[in-house]
This record gives structure tokens, sequence and C-alpha cells, in this order.
């Protein structure tokens, strides 16, 4: 499951109704300004029309609030439930699929995904001969989840003799302190790589220090090295150049999950019992048995369509016939309780346009255990 699934899982379980506000928040210009001014006003009215309680009116209010001083542009994500803010996130970048603002039976948290659609965790080291950064990052966020720093030895020779025996000596014992020092900086990454099942690990600096380090990498850090060729501790590096480079390993490495994920469903394609599911019917039925592994839709091809949001197992139905005796809390639009029921089943997530998919399919699934064999038909 995703992370950011993950973490709200338990939302999910929550009785209604919940409110949602996802709105501009960008104040780069006179416009934008006088919007953000009478945005809240707006909100209110809005939820008010969709009879939301006055507790949840003024916790909503409260929290559309302009993003002074975050870089345009920018949105903002609000979920209340019974008076109190649940969630209120600033999003970088522009409203994805246009303003929300709803009142409904269960949360909907699409706005969310659709700005960190797989926050996968990734590695930076950076490092030179006698120190080494390592940070962790989520994919498409701006902040750092953890930062180490490694300080190796400073010893160096201020004057290496010239000629005779004692100047490969001097330069053996400089090697063993660079190798003493990429050792300690190699336990850290391998650490911080395995803890947090990182897809990818960008290794950066002084190119000796960079060979040494790579050299003694774990297997499973090797399988996801990438390196860049830059010294990015030395004074004067390009950083912005630096940050470029890792946006684009990072946007490579997701179109490369996708694309795996994209040949897996192909291999399933013709097979007697395929290990996947396609269209609507047969997702949400594989989703009320817990048989979805990852849950592949476009969210915009499936706006219009409705499900029933269920108070227990199996979570959603196409119909009241399927909902086996659990609690109808609502009829709402399909990708929200499409991400719900994956939450709660613990499916990962991929959101995807439709001409990914083939022949016109706009939602599938990859399967934990094969379809079963059609029943025979009686005679």
């Amino acid at each position: 499951m995703s992370e950011l699934l993950t973490k709200y899982a338990d939302l999910y379980r929550q009785r209604g109704p919940w409110c949602l506000a996802y709105v501009d928040a960008s104040t780069g210009t006179v416009d934008s300004l006088e919007a953000s001014e009478v945005q809240p006003d707006n909100v209110r009215n809005a939820l008010t029309a969709q009879e939301a309680s006055e507790p949840d009116l003024d916790a909503m209010a409260e929290a559309i609030q302009p993003a002074t001083g975050q870089p345009s542009p920018v949105s903002r994500f609000v979920l209340v439930r019974d008076g109190a803010t649940v969630i209120n996130e600033l999003l970088p970048g522009p409203l994805v699929g246009g303003e929300r603002i709803t009142r409904d039976a269960i949360p909907d948290l699409l706005p969310l995904m659709n700005h960190q659609p797989d926050a996968f965790p990734y590695v930076v080291a950076e490092v030179s001969r006698d120190e080494g950064e390592i940070r962790l990052h989520r994919a498409g966020k701006q902040e750092t989840d953890e930062s180490q720093y490694v300080h190796g030895s400073d010893e160096t020779l201020k004057k290496v003799p010239s000629g005779g025996w004692s100047q490969g000596r001097y330069q053996h014992h400089t090697e063993e302190i660079w190798r003493r020092n990429a050792d300690q900086v190699v336990e850290v990454i391998d650490k911080v790589v395995r803890e947090n099942r990182a897809r990818l690990l960008v290794l950066a600096g002084d190119i000796r220090a960079r060979q040494l380090v790579a050299d003694q990498l774990s297997e499973a850090s090797k399988a996801i090295l990438r390196t860049v060729d830059s010294h990015t501790l030395a004074a004067g590096s390009d950083r912005e150049k630096f940050d470029d480079e890792i946006d684009s390993l990072v946007a490579q490495q997701w179109a490369a999950d996708q694309q795996q994920l994209m040949d897996r469903f192909a291999e399933q394609e013709g097979q007697p019992n395929p290990q996947s599911a396609t269209g609507i019917g047969p997702v949400v039925q594989a989703l009320q048995q817990a048989q979805v592994d990852v849950l592949i839709f476009d969210d915009q091809a499936l706006s219009e369509h409705a499900l029933l949001a269920l108070g227990a197992e199996p979570w959603i139905a196409n119909s009241e016939e399927q909902a086996l005796g659990a609690e109808i809390l609502g009829k709402v639009p399909a990708p929200p309780a499409l991400l719900r029921a994956a939450a709660l089943t613990d499916a990962r997530v991929q959101l995807i346009p439709a001409p990914a998919l083939p022949n016109g399919v706009t939602i599938a699934a990859l399967l934990r255990w094969p379809v079963g064999p059609e029943a025979p038909a009686e005679t």
C-alpha cells in the first residue's frame, strides 16, 4: 500500500460526514490575494448548501487561509470531521482536476494521491574523502525526511615527500584513511536503504570517494545505485543543477515502476486463469475478496461513476445485493470509494492516464491469486 494510504488508513474506518475543500492557495498576484480573502466565505457557502454542520463550517473557515510565503502555484487540501480539522496540507503545484468542495460519507484522499502519486523512498548520499551526508527523501515531497552526517578522519599529509620508498608508504597510508572513512559512510547508507526499503540511491561527491563507497555497498544498495558525476560538497558546486539531476532520476524511477506494472498486466492477457482483473465489475469483486495486489485506474475517466461505500467488509459494492449485509454508508463517486477499499485491504494504488492501459480500459487490477476457472454450464 502507498505511504499516503498507510498514513491515513484509519480515517476510512471513522464515521462521517466528512467536509472537504481542495482549493487554490496561491498568493503570487493581486488577483490571487483578492480571491484568497473571499475564499473562506465561498467555501462556507458551498458547504452550507450541502447541509454541513455549524462546527464543521467554523473549522473549515478557520483552516482555509492563503499560503503566504509559499512559492506559487500551491494548493490547499482540508478535511474536517465533527468540528475538527483532520488534515490541512499545502500541496506544491496547481489544482489537479479542478477545485473541489464536498460533504460526503467517506473521506476523499484523491487530491492528495494526485499530488503524491507514489511517494516512494529514495536516498541521496554526497561524499568526500573525509565525510558524507546521507539524506532520506520521498518522491514528490520537497522536505527531507531524515539527514545523517558522517565525519571520518581528516588526517592528511600536508606535504608528501618526493621520491624514495616513503612516498608509496605515505600514499598507502592516505588510501587507508579514505577507505576507513568510506566504510563508515557505507554502513549508514546501507542501513538507511535497508530500513526504509528505498527504491533509488543517488551517489555524488568526490570521484575517488564515490568509487570507494560504491565498491563497498551491499548488493541491495548496488542494485538501486545511480551515480551523479558532481563533487557537490566542494565550494562553488552547482546545487541547482544537482537537484535537477536528482529530479530527473526520480522521474525515471517512477516511470520504470509504472512500466513494470504495465508489463505485469500485459503478461496476464490471454492467460486461462489470469492474475488480473479488468473493468469496474471484476475489479470491485476482487476488492471485496481482498484479492487485489495493485489497483490501477484513471480517476478522471471514472469521476462520473458511483459506487456504494460500506461500513464493514467488503467495504465496497456495485449494488445493494453485493453489500452482503454490511451497512451502506452512501453512494459516492467511484475514485474515492476505490481508494478506500484499496486502503482497507492493503492494496497498492497506481493512478494512471487511460491511454497507458490497453484497449480503452479505465480500471484494472493485479491480483494476489489467479482468477479461478469458470464453472461449467449445467447440462
